[in-house]
This record gives C-alpha cells, sequence and structure tokens, in this order.
C-alpha cells in the first residue's frame, strides 16, 4: 500500500464506481476514471481538476482497454490500485434468456473484466505491489430466480479471483472481491437489461421476481457511499479480505447460504464417500 495511490476505475459514470471516485479525490489521492460516455465524468474533473483524469473506456474492447490503461500510466505514470466495477443486471428464467443478450452480458461482466486485469498486471508485477477489487455481488454467492445469467457472470468473477489471488500474492499483489447487497444505485432501474420474451409458466418464480427486482429499485438499503468508505477500509488495512461483504443483507443471506450447504453436505455425506475407491 503507498501513500498517496493512483486509482484506475472502471463503471465510474454513476453508482458504486462514482461513490468510490468521489471518495478516493476527495481522500487527495489520484485516478483514472472511465465510462463508455466521458462527459459523465465532468463532475469530478471540475471538482478535483488535474488528480482527476477522465478516460473513454468500453470494456468490451481490447483496443479501448490499452489505450485507456496507457492513458493512464503516462499520466500519472503507475496504476496502483485498479477496481473491476463495470457490470449489469440482466432479468430472464434461463429459458428466456436471448442468446445475444447474454454473450453480451458475458462480455462486460467477465471478459472485460479480465481483459482490462491482463493489461494492468504487468506493471504491478513489475513494481511487486498493487490491489486489485473485482466488484462481484452477494449474487456471486447465491442465486434466484431471474437473474441466473447474471449470476452466472460474478460467479465466474468470484473463481476467476480466488485464483488471481493464489497466483500474485507472492508477487505483493493484492485481490479482494467485493460483494455488495443491494444498493441505492441503478442496477434495478436504468442500467437492468430485460429479456423481451416472457414464458408463462415461470410466472410464478423468475416474472415474480422480476417485479420484485424493478420494484425495489431506488429503495434498496445499501448507501454507495458507504460502501466506498468501506472498499477504501479494506484497502488501508494490512491483511485486506479476500472477500468483502457490504451490507446487513448481504451478510445475513451469505451467513444462510454457509448454514445450507453445510445441511446439505453432511445429510448425503454416505453417498459422497461412496464414489471412492474401496480403501
Amino acid at each position: 500500500m503507498t501513500d498517496s495511490p493512483i486509482w484506475f476505475i472502471t463503471g465510474a459514470s454513476s453508482g458504486l464506481g462514482h461513490a468510490l471516485a468521489e471518495a478516493v479525490l476527495k481522500r487527495g489521492w489520484k485516478a483514472a476514471v472511465t465510462a463508455r460516455a466521458p462527459e459523465s465524468l465532468n463532475d469530478l474533473t471540475a471538482q478535483f481538476g488535474d488528480r482527476a483524469l477522465a478516460v473513454p473506456l468500453d470494456v468490451t474492447s481490447k483496443a479501448s482497454i490499452a489505450h485507456a490503461v496507457a492513458t493512464a500510466q503516462e499520466h500519472f505514470g503507475a496504476i496502483d490500485v485498479l477496481v473491476n466495477n463495470a457490470g449489469y443486471g440482466y432479468l430472464a428464467a434461463i429459458e428466456e434468456g436471448n442468446d445475444p443478450e447474454v454473450r453480451a452480458q458475458f462480455e462486460t461482466n467477465v471478459f472485460g473484466l479480465i481483459d482490462v486485469t491482463k493489461q494492468v498486471l504487468p506493471g504491478m508485477r513489475a513494481r511487486r505491489s498493487g490491489h486489485i477489487f473485482n466488484v462481484s455481488s452477494l449474487g456471486g454467492l447465491v442465486a434466484f430466480a431471474a437473474t441466473g445469467y447474471y449470476h452466472a457472470t460474478k460467479f465466474a468473477i468470484e473463481g476467476l479471483s480466488e485464483s488471481l489471488f493464489h497466483e500474485v500474492s507472492p508477487l505483493g499483489i493484492k485481490v479482494t472481491i467485493v460483494e455488495p447487497g443491494a444498493f441505492r444505485t441503478n442496477w434495478a432501474g436504468r442500467s437492468m437489461m430485460e429479456s423481451a420474451t416472457v414464458i408463462d409458466d415461470y410466472a410464478e418464480t423468475a416474472g415474480k421476481r422480476r417485479q420484485a427486482t424493478r420494484s425495489v429499485s431506488g429503495n434498496q438499503p445499501g448507501d454507495p457511499a458507504r460502501a466506498a468508505a468501506a472498499i477504501i477500509a479494506a484497502y488501508e488495512a494490512d491483511t485486506p479480505p479476500l472477500r468483502l461483504l457490504l451490507g446487513a443483507s448481504a451478510l445475513a443471506v451469505a451467513r444462510k447460504r454457509l448454514d445450507d450447504l453445510r445441511v446439505n453436505f453432511d445429510e448425503w455425506a454416505e453417498l459422497t464417500l461412496s464414489a471412492d475407491f474401496p480403501a
């Protein structure tokens, strides 16, 4: 951890990304703040001047990623903290999912994160320091109806990040998976994508959850500014967590998930053990 770290934040135009960028800059640190529409970052550059570098970035374009990372490195000299925050939700029962829409979500939520990380890692490896925050979700630990494809992207981030942790920890690079619960952002509002296909047989499962997800938009308990403060606290910790749950609902649901897994494993332990060669 450096005293004056340089951050690179994807998806900084709104929500958690914007709140984190503002919190970082208010600390007196520097940040490359990125978005597909960099004009959406004008409030940050106006308020913080040269310490805030607004960079256009489409995480589905390797050329855009290479340009954005190079621009940040040339302007600030290095990237000390990478926050892979860009991503969005998608409402559909599994059978209702539209193939191009599903693949587009994976391109942003998973492959975009991978490509940005691979672009930033060489500099961190050379300096033997750095911290990568990959924004997953409570939905990377437990799944519900209607958001299966979103969960699939976040479960992918969980596994990828855990492997990355084991690979780069000996090189002095830290990795934290951020797992927010329900936060008052645009995730369930204008940022949410939704399949046009609706199958009546899923009305009581995915259909009800579609409606419930939309109905809570703007009233979620999570505060993005407090989440940003928690991420900064994790960055400043001597031993940062591999996983950082954010919000009371995230903690409660994650703990229940652990209990449910334990019950399931114990209930079927005898059958599980029968699959080995006899001793």
